[in-house]
């Protein structure tokens, strides 16, 4: 049975990733790091992989613990993960070709991404799924200060073309593992957060309590930056919290607001409940269950619009912010008539099709 609070987390977290990404390939003429208007779309963009990745890792930690405690065998478990593995291969390298450098876009064909990421987390879910609460949460600490022991490999002077960008077999495992935009050092902390919350499902007072300890550290970060005089965020360079590459206040600080947000949408669902405001974010739920087929066919469109505007002038700040905002609600009516219409039409179908016939 699904969670109905779940599949919202997912719509939102993926609408905040076609918001991000239409913003970065329609950026309004004007507008500087410090205009208010890119603070609020750095925001959203800051918000939308941790929850992103954290989501995923809730979901397949529990599907993995469900087949083991279940006592499937290794074929079963290969049958399960293999399918989602080649499927997000794929669409990580269907995501770099619609938006590929040559046509205004912003991927190398064969950069690791988010997508490398969720397969990475897949491959490693069943192992995951095996070691206790307390391993997981010492695993989730070391990625939590893995910015630190890493240190000068994140090479945190990379621009955005170098980062998605590889000469060989070695730079491309330095992307995935360290220096890439989302490398497993330290982007792992999302999954295994992922985990520790499944675990503390019915567990409200323990998140809550976690919750507060990060909204204290969160605090503590705004102070440094204030006393320090840098920069609180920015998506790379001197701030306290950075994107690319992660820093360790950026991991804490995105980790809370993931767990604040699901605890919001969660309502009362987990003890029997509804969810948080009933039956009046159902309209979301739809776009949850997309979630990786909007992922990718929104880099479709986003190709299309690089391509007609490489060497045209930026937008004004209007047109550019219409043309964002439309663009990420649309997913939700698409949705919902795709779930009326052709619900067995999508990649998620394809999944899980490809796991029931191998």
């Amino acid at each position: 049975m699904r969670l109905r609070h779940i599949d919202r987390i997912k719509a939102i977290a993926v609408l905040f990733m076609v918001e991000v990404h239409t913003a970065a390939i329609v950026p309004p003429n004007g507008v500087t790091v410090g205009h208010p208007a890119a603070f609020i779309a750095a925001s959203f963009g800051g918000m939308a992989a941790p929850l992103f990745v954290t989501i995923s890792g809730w979901g397949m930690y529990g599907s993995a613990r469900r087949r083991i405690s279940g006592g499937v065998g290794v074929s079963e478990i290969t049958r399960w993960i293999a399918p989602r593995v080649l499927i997000l291969c794929i669409c990580q390298l269907m995501v770099n070709l619609l938006l590929n450098i040559d046509r205004g876009g912003r991927f190398e064909w064969h950069t690791p991404g988010v997508l490398t990421l969720l397969a990475i987390g897949a491959i490693l879910s069943p192992i995951i799924a095996m070691l206790s609460r307390n391993q997981r949460v010492a695993g989730l600490l070391i990625f939590s200060i893995s910015p630190l022991i890493i240190g000068d490999y994140a090479q945190p002077e990379m621009g955005w073309f170098e980062r998605v960008g590889s000469s060989g077999a070695s730079e491309w495992f330095s992307r995935l593992i360290w220096n890439g935009t989302y490398p497993i050092f330290p982007w792992i902390f999302y999954i295994l957060l992922g985990t520790i919350l499944y675990d503390l499902r019915s567990s409200k007072g323990a998140r809550e309590m976690g919750i507060i300890f990060g909204l204290i550290a969160t605090s503590v970060t705004i102070a440094v930056s204030l006393v320090e005089g840098t920069a609180w965020a920015l998506t790379s360079g001197d701030a306290i919290l950075t994107f690319f590459p992660a820093s360790m206040p950026f991991l804490i600080v995105s980790g809370t607001m993931v767990a604040l947000a699901m605890r919001i949408l969660e309502g009362m669902e987990e003890s029997g409940g509804a969810p948080f405001y009933g039956d009046r974010l159902a309209f979301l739920e739809p776009a949850g269950r997309l979630s990786l087929t909007i992922y990718v066919a929104h880099f479709a469109v986003l190709g299309i619009v690089a391509f007609i505007m490489q060497g045209e002038p930026r937008l004004p700040l209007i047109p550019a912010f219409a043309v964002t905002i439309i663009h990420t609600i649309i997913w939700v009516p698409l949705s919902v008539w795709h779930d009326r219409f052709i619900p067995n039409f999508s990649l998620e179908r394809m999944i899980r099709v490809l796991q029931s016939e191998r």
